[in-house]
């Protein structure tokens, strides 16, 4: 029906004019104004080296707006169509090309979008998730759990490969560490805002008076790095192998299949046991700790540039992002975005795109 038409074409709508706002399109039409009039001003070209400076802002400028203008004006021109067409009553001869037209714009904007929110070096990349139980005992470790099964079901949910490569159970209940391939495109981009410590507040299981508990654990999100993208000498990595079925230590008997990587240099140890067969292991296990060497190299990267502008910046395990309430209401919110669920049930199910998108959207308006 048209009027379904034109309640999509004011979704896709309301969601272009966010977008706008976290990227300040506004400001940047302003701008092209600006500049077009310093074209059109006979005495530009008096300072030929400020003359090019401009031109090629305008064209720059131009080139990152027109695709925006273009969706927009495509989804206005449907909009008023369908809203001509119902009020004519014609909108069965019509719907057929307004929907096809509504349904190219939707595309392009989702290209848009994937293209502006995931633009990053390795977005498009697998992502290596990390999971960590916080202080807490038992509390912590079955929250890391929780926290497991709700990453897997929303990999699950987009189609992606999830594989546990390392899991440390916890002494009663839940787990005390996880490691997670997640395969598909763009898996990193999405879930690199996750990075982070996420807070749980519950009536505890474990507590046979029923008190309140709060409980943390820690998100780390790597993406997975090419052979090419960092130097590793081989003779830097100790290698170890142990039983897949113990908590470690070395064996030589013939089933040892799990293995344990050791990065001399800066002392990072990664460890996987969860494939069949060592060889197995000992790949995945090469391209964690390649993350992990990317990822350090990044750090002492910005910590150069850091010092270079004077910056400090206090690195700390305490770095909330998300607190998950369980009681005495329902509610997890992002303290970053602000975005807030109430269906609880829903997220620890795996419906955390909301926190996701609300995230890259966040960070691609800086932080504001």
């Amino acid at each position: 029906m048209v009027q379904d038409i034109i309640k999509e074409a004011d979704e896709l709508q309301s969601r272009l004019q966010e977008i706008r706002g976290h990227l300040d399109l506004a400001a940047r039409q302003q701008r092209l104004r600006e500049l077009e009039a310093q074209v059109a001003n006979p005495t530009l070209w008096d300072d030929p080296t400020s003359a090019h400076a401009v031109l090629q802002e305008l064209s720059a400028l131009k080139g990152s707006l027109e695709p925006w203008l273009a969706v927009e004006k495509q989804l206005r021109d449907v909009r008023e169509l369908a809203e001509l067409a119902a009020a004519e009553g014609d909108g069965d001869g019509v719907e057929a090309d307004l929907r096809a037209d509504l349904d190219a714009a939707r595309q392009e904007l989702e290209r848009l979008e994937l293209t502006t929110l995931l633009s990053g070096p390795h977005d498009a990349s697998n992502a290596i998730l990390e999971i960590n139980a916080g202080a807490g005992g038992t509390e912590a470790c079955d929250w890391a759990d929780m926290l497991l099964r709700m990453y897997l079901r929303w990999a699950e949910g987009r189609g992606y490969q999830a594989e546990v490569a390392d899991r440390l159970p916890g002494d009663v209940a839940g787990i005390k560490n996880a490691v997670v391939m997640i395969r598909g495109r763009y898996a990193y981009g999405y879930l690199k805002g996750e990075s982070g410590v996420h807070r749980l507040v519950r009536i505890s299981p474990f507590d046979a008076n029923k008190r309140r508990h709060t409980s943390f654990a820690s998100v780390s999100v790597l993406p997975e790095i090419q052979e090419a993208d960092i130097e590793l000498n081989p003779d830097d990595i100790r290698i170890e192998t142990f039983r897949a079925s113990s908590a470690g230590g070395q064996h030589m008997q013939k089933n040892e299949t799990a293995v344990r990587l050791i990065h001399v240099p800066t002392g990072i140890v990664v460890q996987c046991q969860n494939e069949r067969s060592q060889q197995q292991n000992r790949a995945v296990a090469m391209r964690v700790l390649m993350a992990r060497l990317y990822e350090r190299q990044q750090q002492e990267r910005l910590a150069k540039v850091q010092e270079l502008r004077g910056e400090t910046r206090a690195i700390e395990w305490g770095n909330q992002i998300r607190s998950y309430v369980f009681q005495p209401y329902t509610l997890v919110k992002d303290h970053r975005t602000g975005v807030e669920v109430g269906n609880v049930p829903a997220v620890m199910d795996g419906e955390i795109d909301e926190f996701l998108y609300g995230y890259l959207k966040w960070a691609a308006g800086g932080g504001n």
